[in-house]
Order: structure tokens, then sequence, then C-alpha cells
């Protein structure tokens, strides 16, 4: 009760402090690119059920039907404004209304997309017992996720069998410390890093 109030609160002031800066990123998003503002994109959350995560969009129209993940900070999807969202984690503030609904909270494993819950095996399934969230542990130790996979010479296969096994045990270890003083703690790691 206490973290879904702290949810309400941090999400309904942050969306209300950020709200210029906000509608400038999204009068930003539209009047360089064609498409929408914002990206829906269905992810999977507590209890293995779908919902529509909100982010700003960062990519052309249909860039997705090319894959699901993106390799490196200049894929070539990516608009030109979307590498700066994207740089600065600034795209998924859109979620503070996941947060604010109840769909996601503020910390917590990242909702992961239908095609990999699919390969989690019962262990892993675990991390499903919780709502996402918007960070957590794996998000600060894969900071950079984009450009490990860059690296790789077949990024889809680095990231099953190396990244995502290690982004669960990271979500696993996030469920077993869970608290107030927790979510704090990566709260403000997140907006350090951020700004670092």
């Amino acid at each position: 009760m206490l973290k879904r109030l702290m949810d309400i609160f941090f999400a309904l002031a942050g969306l209300i402090v950020l709200f210029p800066f906000l509608f400038i990123i999204g009068l930003a998003v539209a009047l360089t690119s064609r498409g929408g503002v914002f990206y829906r994109q269905v992810r999977v959350g507590k209890n293995n059920k779908d919902f529509r995560l909100f982010k700003y969009r960062t990519m052309f129209v249909d860039a997705e039907k090319q894959g699901l993940l993106t390799v490196g900070g200049r894929d070539p999807r990516i608009t030109p404004i979307g590498y700066y969202l994207r740089k600065y984690k600034l795209d998924e503030l859109p979620q503070l209304l996941n947060v604010l609904w109840g769909s996601m909270s503020l910390v917590g494993p990242r909702p992961e997309v239908r095609k990999y819950v699919d390969l989690y095996n019962e262990e892993q399934k675990r991390v499903l017992d919780v709502k996402p969230g918007i960070t957590d542990y794996a998000s600060l130790q894969y900071f950079s996720e984009n450009d490990l996979l860059a690296k790789s010479i077949d990024p889809e296969r680095t990231y099953i069998h190396e990244i995502m096994p290690a982004k669960l045990a990271l979500n696993k270890k996030y469920i077993a410390e869970s608290g107030v003083l927790t979510d704090l703690s990566v709260i403000f790691k997140t907006i350090k890093r951020i700004l670092s």
C-alpha cells in the first residue's frame, strides 16, 4: 500500500512539475518526423498480463517491423531527436502515466515484450509476480545496453543468451530486497546516472 501511494505521489508530482518540458518534447517529436508523438507498445506486466506501455516515439513509422531490439545509439531506424531522447532516457517519461494508472510502478523489473517472456523458464517467471517498473537494478547495470548489442555479431542471440538472463537475475535480486528505502535508492541512482 505504501509503495502504491509513493508511486501515485511521485508520478503525479512528476507530471505536474515536468509538464512544460513534456509538452516541448512532444512538440519536437511531432515536428521533426512523421507519426504520432507517443509510441504504445504491448508489454507483459504483473501476473503475465499484457498492457500498453507509453513512450515518446523515437523511431520512424513502422520501424519495429525490422526487429524489436535497437542496436547502438545510431540505429538508422531512430529519428534524429529520438537519439537524444533515448540517450538521456527522456523517451521513458510518459510511463509516469502507466504508473499513475497502476499498470506500472516507479521501481520494478522492466517490462518485456511477449516474444522474450515466452522464453522465460519457471524460475525466471517469478519476476512477473510484481508490477513492472520504469527503473530497477537491471536498468542501472545495462544503462548502455544498445551499445553492448552493437558490438555483437548476432545481437538477438546475445540478448537472449547473455543479457536477458543477467537482467532477470538482477530483477530477482530487486524483488528479494524490495522496500521503500530500496526504491528511493534506485530512483536517486537512476537520476544521478542520467545527469552524469
